[in-house]
């Protein structure tokens, strides 16, 4: 890769960062994108907090939501490839009381594909319930499926973190936040830029979230919509969520806050398998983990969504901003994070303003062209 086209895609990313913050259309943002191992993209512009007029910087932590379920699925294919659990283990196996009414048969790999059949949360919950990880978890361990495990698909919005943080607690005696600095953010340098929950000596350095139209979309939704059923109104992931006490405090691995450097950093070591001579997981377990899982119409969004073990697959059609054979997740209001191993690319952006005006296709289509990428994603 030449001085001139990295050089480029630099420039590019600024640009448009800059044109964004200027017109007000976005608040504070930041993109990275790695390629062939190096950091070739690193941008960000705008405010962390308008009210206090600071700015959004390199290391400014940013909530990203289900981007954090990308993470998460990373973190669980290194503890796969150490062999510590595998994705067709049993969660009752480690956690007794989840077999009951019909869940025994319930894995690890069921809910990592939304196909576990148990997306859905108490109608009338509030934020203090839900962010009660625990208690969550022992209300769905009496639950019955909504449909017959591994038979479909159903985006699990908040239930994902609840379940793999309770599973991964009874099989390791780790806390999801132990696990994800020790055994993925701090070897690949990145221990306080790649979080679930945020400590209180890093809550100076979070960024404060804006609506940008994020709320108005989700008000459009007919009030049967399924996507009620995972995310009931009281816990809408909304800006006004985001900026509460104790969600940041909340260790829910459905959601991640992170740097878009961080969070690019995981999708390059899993592109190019060995990052800076980290490597977190095997050709085979990523492959195990990237393989498509389900099929057909997502139960809960309503559209085809094509999933593996944690992560959304890339290709025609899909949310993901990769093409095929690439993977990743994209968060509520326009964070997004993902891998390309077929051009050993990565890319994420996180942003603070909530919308949905498409910035993450953008810098991800205009980035991957000035690097001279093939496959760019034009929806």
């Amino acid at each position: 890769m030449t001085d001139a086209r990295c050089n480029g895609a630099q420039t590019r990313a600024e640009e448009i960062l800059d044109e964004v913050t200027a017109s007000g259309e976005e608040i504070g943002v930041q993109v990275a994108a790695y390629l062939d191992g190096e950091l070739v993209v690193d941008a960000w512009a705008g405010l962390a907090d308008v009210e206090g007029g600071r700015p959004m910087g390199a290391q400014t932590l940013v909530p990203s939501w289900s981007t954090g379920k990308g993470i998460a699925a990373a973190l669980v294919a290194v503890l796969v490839d150490r062999g510590v659990v595998g994705y067709d283990t049993p969660i009752a196996a480690h956690w007794p009381q989840f077999a009951a009414r019909g869940k025994s048969e319930i894995t690890l790999g069921h809910v990592l594909s939304h196909s576990a059949g148990l997306p859905q949360l108490p109608p009338d919950v509030t934020p203090e319930e839900l962010f009660d990880v625990a208690a969550v978890g022992d209300w769905l361990a009496g639950q019955a499926p909504l449909w017959e495990p591994g038979t479909a698909s159903g985006y699990h919005g908040w239930t994902y973190g609840v379940l793999l943080a309770e599973t991964l607690r009874r099989v390791t005696g780790r806390t999801c936040d132990e696990l994800l600095r020790e055994e993925l953010a701090e070897p690949l340098g990145v221990a306080d830029s790649l979080l679930f929950s945020v400590p209180d000596h890093l809550v100076a350095g979070l960024a404060t979230c804006y609506d940008g139209g994020w709320s108005a979309h989700l008000d459009q939704m007919p009030p049967d919509s399924p996507f009620f059923v995972f995310a009931p109104r009281r816990v809408l992931p909304v800006a006004a969520l985001a900026n509460r006490a104790d969600f940041r405090r909340a260790a829910l691995p459905a959601n991640g806050t992170m740097t878009a450097r961080a969070a690019a950093r995981v999708y390059a070591a899993l592109a190019c398998g060995e990052l800076d001579g980290v490597r977190l997981v095997s050709e085979a377990t990523l492959k195990e983990a990237t393989t498509p899982r389900t099929s057909g119409e997502d139960r809960s969004l309503g559209f085809p969504l094509l999933k593996g073990y944690g992560f959304m697959l890339g290709g025609a059609g899909s949310v993901v901003r990769s093409p095929d054979g690439g993977f990743g997740t994209n968060g509520s209001g326009g964070s997004a994070a993902s891998a390309d191993p077929a051009h050993r690319f990565s890319f994420a952006v996180t942003k603070n303003r909530m919308s949905v005006n498409g910035l993450d296709k953008r810098l991800f289509r205009e980035i991957r062209a000035a690097l001279g990428i093939g496959g760019a994603q034009a929806s």
